[in-house]
């Protein structure tokens, strides 16, 4: 069992009262870490730390800042067996943690090289003799609020260009996975950013909405992200806006994954498989709606229905697991729910469907149609529906008819034709003859719609981490009329 304490000030400490919480293995039920449990005062304080640190952080020459920011990336990278063992927490399988961990680790890369590209300009000035700059400057306490499931990478990606801009962090961390959290914490602090550069807290489920509410009120948070799901979005939104301040919200998605009656069918199969599946279908850009051209649609599905036969999901441990468990079995009994909803109106179990605790065979259903929960609603499992529609437009009819508009994917052999396809798109992010499923560190990443606003990734984030101000010289005399 992993003890999670809370880390302020650079100091490892209990809740203020004492309380813990567990976080078990879904397929296993046993304990896999026991976080603390942070009061308000616990909130106030980790705070009042980040504060404290932001005057010598911010004055740091942006070399130095680099240079902390890329020891830490080389640091997390060397410790990713201790991530990889905190999997449990979410029940995911060791080479999702991987990955997570090389990615965060290129997310602090980029982060230490955009410290030197934070630019301002001159603006020619109306008034002689005045010289009008726009500089952008640091902004004070960034609130990041990280989700569980890409714990390593949305976490990391929370906090990574605030510091980079020169602000100081608070992470709230998941209840579902604390310990990868606060060893995200741990690391940067042993990296020495110093202390409360990077303060985090870890709090029990049911404390959560008066947590993040005081967090948001609290004078000295300047800036909120968060990443999760719309619903919850939809309440730090508000709460940012009654307390005014800007929040960037990467929220939920049902990601359409286009194919015409040219596409490459292997090669839209594969980018399928992988994007509806890996990691069990809970990302945020993981395809749940293959829109599929009617006239390749029955051999695109047997393709599909082939592959699907050859992903078992299991337990992580397990040999013989290519996919790993649902978060906990209540998601299972969720997404189940959606899919004997679609089941009951006519649609057709193509592959997969069987549910075991928190474990839930990759779900191939077709004949879905409008009426049907799947048709909308997101599942954020390993569930992927087939729409078929007569022609381009027809498709884009269908991708676009979602509140969300996250990621999206166009294969096709036409390039031209499938570019053009892309920039009418309702999303944030498209790939054409790609999955759905892709990051980079340096990309700019965001939704529109119920997916939520604003852009994560290199120079994009500057933008959201700064504040831009105005600054004038007056060179010589100024005439003024009275």
């Amino acid at each position: 069992m992993l003890d999670v304490p809370l880390l302020i000030g650079g100091q490892s400490c209990p809740a203020r009262d004492g309380r813990t919480f567990d976080r078990r293995n879904p397929v296993t039920g046993a304990v896999v870490s026991r976080a603390a449990a942070a009061t308000l005062e616990d909130a106030d304080a980790a705070v009042a730390a980040a504060q404290a640190a932001f005057p010598a952080w911010a004055a740091l020459a942006p070399n130095e800042r680099r240079s902390r920011l890329l020891r830490a990336a080389g640091q997390l990278q060397a410790r990713s067996a201790e991530f990889i063992a905190a999997a449990g927490e979410t029940g995911a399988m060791a080479n999702w943690y991987g990955f997570n961990v090389q990615l965060a680790a290129n997310i602090l890369r980029e982060a230490a090289s955009m410290t030197t590209q934070i630019n301002g300009e001159v603006i020619p000035s109306d008034v002689p003799g005045s010289f009008a700059m726009a500089l952008r400057q640091p902004c004070g306490v960034v609130l990041g609020i990280a989700p569980w499931n890409a714990p390593v990478i949305l976490a990391t990606r929370a906090i990574a260009m605030p510091l980079a801009c020169g602000n100081t962090v608070v992470l709230k961390a998941s209840e579902l996975s604390p310990a990868v959290h606060r060893l995200i914490g741990q690391v940067l602090q042993e990296a020495g950013l110093g202390d409360g550069v990077v303060n985090v807290i870890s709090n029990a489920p049911e404390d959560a909405p008066a947590i993040v509410e005081r967090l948001i009120a609290n004078p000295a948070v300047r800036r909120v992200n968060f990443t999760g799901s719309t619903r919850v979005g939809r309440i730090v939104g508000e709460l940012s806006a009654r307390h005014l301040k800007p929040a960037l919200l990467e929220l939920g998605g049902k990601a359409p994954l286009l194919v015409l009656e040219d596409a490459d069918l292997d090669a839209a199969v594969q980018a399928a498989a992988f994007g509806a599946y890996f990691n069990q279908g809970q990302i945020c850009m993981s395809t749940e709606r293959l829109i599929v051209d009617a006239r390749v649609a029955e051999d695109f599905v047997a393709r599909l229905a082939a592959k699907i036969a050859s992903l078992p999901a299991g337990n992580p441990e397990a040999a013989d697991s290519v996919l790993g468990s649902l978060v906990d079995a209540s998601a299972g009994t969720r997404i189940q729910g959606l899919i004997d909803d679609a089941l009951e109106q006519g649609a057709t179990l193509v592959a997969g469907g069987q549910l075991a605790g928190s474990i839930l065979q990759p779900t191939l259903l077709d004949g879905v149609t409008e009426a049907m929960r799947l048709y909308r609603e997101e599942s954020f499992g390993p569930v992927a529906v087939v729409l078929r529609g007569a022609g381009d437009e027809a498709l884009l009819r269908l991708a676009n008819d979602s509140e969300f508009g996250l990621s999206a994917a166009i294969f096709s052999r036409d390039i031209g034709r499938a570019l053009a396809l892309a920039q009418r798109l309702e999303s944030g992010i498209c790939h054409i003859n790609g999955p759905t499923v892709h990051d980079e560190a340096q990309m700019p990443f965001g939704g529109v719609k119920a997916s939520g606003y604003g852009s994560f990734g290199g120079k994009a984030a500057i933008e959201q981490f700064t504040q831009l101000r105005w600054i004038t010289l007056q060179n010589g005399p100024r005439h003024y009329p009275i």
